[in-house]
């Protein structure tokens, strides 16, 4: 097959890849550095102090996170844009867009074909009036799940995230500790993670960040719980603390109550043989499978079983489900073929713009 020109749009939130928390950017980086070694010619467009073997157009100097400056995200993203469909034009023979919404209006325009990964989950009144106003656009879904809000728009496939293997060391003796990683959110639910570990007497390991929004929410509602011998709180990690946590963990205790549109935690944790303890909710269903490669959990009382049951998960199975279902190979694998696709399809017809169908709506 022929080499394309690429352009991955990223987030300028974060680096890519991320220093720290940042699951888009890990993905964005995964998918470049893959089409690059494919021989693909690609264009990243993300922060300058991200690190890559494509061309990088910087469109800040750091992340923005790390400036304090998430609220200039928004403009940042459309000058990114910008420079990807005007300055740009006609550079690319696909265009990869990892910003959502912001991307519509650009995408339905050009000439150039785009494809939209939706990261996030959809559920949102605004979102899906958005979506459906611009329904003939390109759309990837990260799961299937994550499809519901809005499935009659123009998805055209599901990719699951992936890693390279190699990232990630398969450890068959882990030590006792479980482990809750991710941030601080009514809707992961870390209270009960703690509640669950005090009730089952195991110790927890608890890496989280706090975003400025939920600040409040940890002071109040988090904060007092961990002051107990069985819980160990150590903030926001560095990547190679994560994996250090992951791959020594019995288990990864993700208490998750709201649609995760994918969470890619859960593969982490599967690629180092840990087996994950999840809530049956949003993507679990398609990651984790029940009693093999952890438990998928419906109520306290499940999750309590899990934890005592936890032994009885092979972490060699683990492994060979994320090698098998979740390497950032089989990933690109499956983008690759939807932009041959895109790309043919575009070459055989004339060009139509995907124009938005009534964005003003009533109610």
């Amino acid at each position: 097959m022929k080499s394309l020109r690429i352009a991955q749009i990223a987030p300028l939130i974060e680096s890519v890849p991320p220093a720290g928390y940042g699951g888009t950017e890990r993905v964005v980086y995964c998918i470049t550095e893959e089409l690059v070694r494919r021989g693909h010619d690609v264009t990243l467009f993300a922060t300058g102090d991200s690190r890559t073997s494509a061309k990088l157009f910087p469109m800040a100097d750091r992340g923005l996170r790390l400036d304090g400056k998430q609220g200039a995200s928004v403009i940042g993203s459309m000058l990114e844009l910008a420079k990807v469909y005007h300055e740009m034009e006609g550079h690319f023979d696909i265009i990869h867009s990892h910003v959502d919404f912001l991307t519509f209006p650009f995408a339905s325009l050009s000439s150039t074909p785009t494809l939209l990964t939706m990261h996030g989950r959809l559920d949102v009144l605004y979102l899906v009036k958005a979506l459906r106003a611009y329904a003939r656009l390109n759309y990837v879904s990260i799961s299937n799940s994550q499809r519901r809000p809005v499935p009659d728009i123009n998805w055209v496939g599901t990719v699951y995230h992936g890693y390279p293997p190699e990232y990630f060391p398969f450890n068959d003796s882990p030590s006792d500790y479980f482990l809750y990683l991710g941030r601080f959110s009514p809707e992961k639910k870390p209270d009960q993670a703690i509640s669950i570990a005090k009730a089952c007497n195991i110790p927890l390991k608890i890496a989280a960040k706090i975003d400025p929004s939920e600040k409040e929410y940890f002071r109040e509602q988090i904060e007092p719980m961990l002051y107990d011998p069985l819980v160990e709180y150590l903030g926001e990690v560095s990547e190679s603390g994560k994996i250090k946590l992951l791959k020594n963990a019995r288990a990864l205790l993700n208490t998750i109550d709201w649609p995760e549109p994918f969470g890619l935690v859960m593969i982490e944790a599967l690629a180092c043989g840990t087996p994950v303890i999840v809530r049956s909710c949003g993507s679990s269903p398609e990651i984790i499978q029940h009693e093999k490669t952890g438990y998928l959990c419906e109520t306290i009382d499940d999750f309590k079983d899990a934890v005592e049951s936890i032994g009885n998960i092979s972490r060699h199975a683990c492994r060979k489900d994320f090698i098998e279902r979740f390497s950032c190979k089989r990933m690109v694998d499956d983008y690759e073929k939807i932009f041959y696709r895109l790309n043919a399809s575009e070459a055989r017809k004339t060009v139509s713009p995907a124009v938005p169908r009534n964005i003003v709506s009533s109610g």
